[in-house]
C-alpha cells in the first residue's frame, strides 16, 4: 500500500516538476520584456494559473493531465492543436515516482519519531531536485525561485536528523564540515576561474546537498559520484566528436544524481570501500 502510494504521489509530483520549469522559464522570459500584460503573467502563476498546453496555450482538461497515461493516449500529442509533446513530461513523471519507491525501500534510517519527518520532508525536496534537473537541462540555469525555497526544507530537513542522531552535537559539527566540503570546493572553482569553471548556482547546490547528506565523507562521495557521471557522459560525446572541450555542460544533474547516491547508498558504499581498501 505504501509503494502504490509513493508511485501514486511521485507520477503527481513529477508531473508538477514539468509545469514548475516551465512555468517559471515563461515568467522570467516574459518579464524580461518590456510589454506584458497582466493576464499573461497571471495565467502563468503556479498558484493561480491553470494547465494549459505550452503550444497552443489551450486550457487543458482533466483526462489531459493523468500522468504517464495521458501521454500515452494521445500518442504524444496536445489534443487541441496536435503538437508533439516532449517524452520529458512521462520521463520525468515515471523517474520521479521511482525515485520516491527507491527512497522507501532503500531509506538508510529506521522511520520513527524524527527520522519519518525527514523522510516526509525528503520527498518534496527531491520534487524540488527534480525540477532544478529539467530546469539545468533545458536552460543551463540553476533558478534561485527554487534553490532558496530548497535551501529552507534542507535545514528543517538536517535539523530533524540532528536532533534523530545519538549525538547531536557531533551531528551538527558533521553537518557544517559537509555543508563547508559541499559548496567549498566549488566555490574555490568559482573563484578561481572567475566562473568559468562553474557556476554560481552549481556553488549554491553544492552547499544545499552538503546539508542534505550531513557528512563530510558523504559529500565528498556525492562530488566524486557526479564528477565520475559527468565523465561517463561527456567523454564518449568527446570521442565521437558531438562536443567540444569548450563546450559548457549543465554539471546540476549529475551532483543532484550525486546526492541521492550517497543519501540513500552512501553508508553502504562508504562500508565497502573500508573493507576492500583500507581494513585489508
Amino acid at each position: 500500500m505504501i509503494i502504490a502510494m509513493m508511485v501514486v504521489f511521485g507520477l503527481c509530483l513529477g508531473s508538477f516538476v514539468n509545469a514548475l520549469a516551465w512555468r517559471l522559464h515563461e515568467q522570467e522570459t516574459e518579464q524580461a520584456k518590456k510589454k506584458t500584460s497582466k493576464q499573461r503573467l497571471q495565467d502563468l502563476s503556479i498558484s493561480k494559473g491553470r494547465s494549459m498546453c505550452p503550444h497552443c496555450s489551450h486550457e487543458l482538461s482533466a483526462w489531459d493531465l493523468i500522468p504517464v497515461l495521458s501521454w500515452v493516449f494521445l500518442r504524444g500529442k496536445c489534443r487541441y492543436c496536435r503538437t508533439p509533446i516532449s517524452v520529458q513530461y512521462p520521463v520525468v513523471e515515471l523517474l520521479t515516482a521511482t525515485l520516491f519507491v527507491v527512497s522507501y525501500l532503500w531509506w538508510p534510517y529506521d522511520l520513527h519519531g524524527l527520522r519519518t519527518a525527514a523522510f516526509v520532508l525528503w520527498l518534496p525536496i527531491l520534487t524540488g531536485l527534480m525540477a532544478l534537473v529539467v530546469y539545468d537541462l533545458h536552460w543551463m540555469l540553476l533558478p534561485n525561485r527554487i534553490m532558496y525555497p530548497l535551501g529552507c526544507l534542507a535545514g528543517v530537513f538536517a535539523g530533524s536528523n540532528i536532533l534523530a542522531a545519538d549525538e547531536p552535537t557531533k551531528a551538527l559539527v558533521l553537518t557544517l564540515l559537509a555543508v563547508m566540503l559541499g559548496g567549498g570546493i566549488f566555490y574555490i572553482l568559482f573563484q578561481v576561474s572567475g566562473g568559468k569553471w562553474i557556476g554560481g548556482g552549481d556553488v549554491k547546490l553544492g552547499w544545499l546537498l552538503g546539508l542534505l547528506v550531513g557528512t563530510p565523507a558523504l559529500s565528498f562521495l556525492f562530488i566524486f559520484a557526479a564528477a565520475l557521471l559527468g565523465t561517463l557522459y561527456s567523454l564518449p560525446l568527446l570521442l565521437k566528436g558531438s562536443i567540444k572541450v569548450t563546450k559548457a555542460i549543465p554539471f546540476g544533474p549529475f551532483l543532484i544524481a550525486g546526492a541521492v547516491i550517497a543519501q540513500l547508498y552512501g553508508a553502504d558504499i562508504l562500508d565497502w570501500y573500508k573493507r576492500f581498501f583500507i581494513l585489508q
